[in-house]
């Protein structure tokens, strides 16, 4: 592989909300999505509400899969806005989503809380070092279900649902593996 790109050991967890002492109004980023059809790649746009900057990022994304492991190779380019500009036409299969930072257990999480009309899925996720750390971490105690290796729960599979696809697949997921659901019944009502 291109040694451009970084592998990214990334675990995901459907969350209801966001963990204490995060709130809506906390500090955070607003994201946007654009994936191009057809394709493994995606604009995304970065604002932050706080300072007004903006921010663009061409990116290519490769799932790869080892033994149970799956992870991302992923393969990045900052744009300056002229050279979003160019890209602007092929944008439109759009996620919007606010993201939030949160430290626990001496891990940094990123919550998402997704817009549109994926108002209500909130999705953590923590990324490791290594491969042995991300097999070996447990879900923290504000998860309801793991997620990471669901491909309903990427983005690219996203941009084509809705709120109501994702509750079925999370009731889907319950009845499937009992196991793995910490509060799926309270989760996504």
């Amino acid at each position: 592989m291109d040694k451009t790109y970084r592998n990214e050991f990334r675990r995901k967890f459907l969350t209801e909300g966001l963990p204490s002492p995060l709130t809506r109004a906390s500090r955070h980023l607003q994201l946007f999505d654009n994936y191009i059809t057809g394709t493994r790649m995606r604009i995304r746009t970065v604002r932050d509400p706080e300072t007004k900057q903006w921010s663009w990022l061409l990116q290519q994304r490769l799932v790869v899969e080892a033994a149970e492991l799956k992870y991302l190779k992923i393969g990045e380019i900052n744009l300056n806005e002229a050279e979003h500009t160019v890209f602007e036409p092929f944008e439109g299969n759009e996620i919007r989503k606010n993201r939030y930072f949160h430290e626990f257990d001496g891990w940094e999480f990123a919550i998402d809380m997704y817009i549109g009309k994926l108002w209500g899925l909130n999705i953590a996720s923590v990324e490791f070092p290594d491969a042995a750390a991300f097999a070996r971490f447990e879900m923290p105690s504000f998860g309801v279900f793991d997620i990471t290796n669901n491909e309903f729960c990427f983005g690219e599979t996203l941009i084509e649902k809705k709120f109501e696809d994702v509750q079925d697949e999370v009731a889907r997921m319950a009845k499937a593996e009992p196991s793995l659901v910490r509060v799926a019944e309270n989760a996504l009502d």
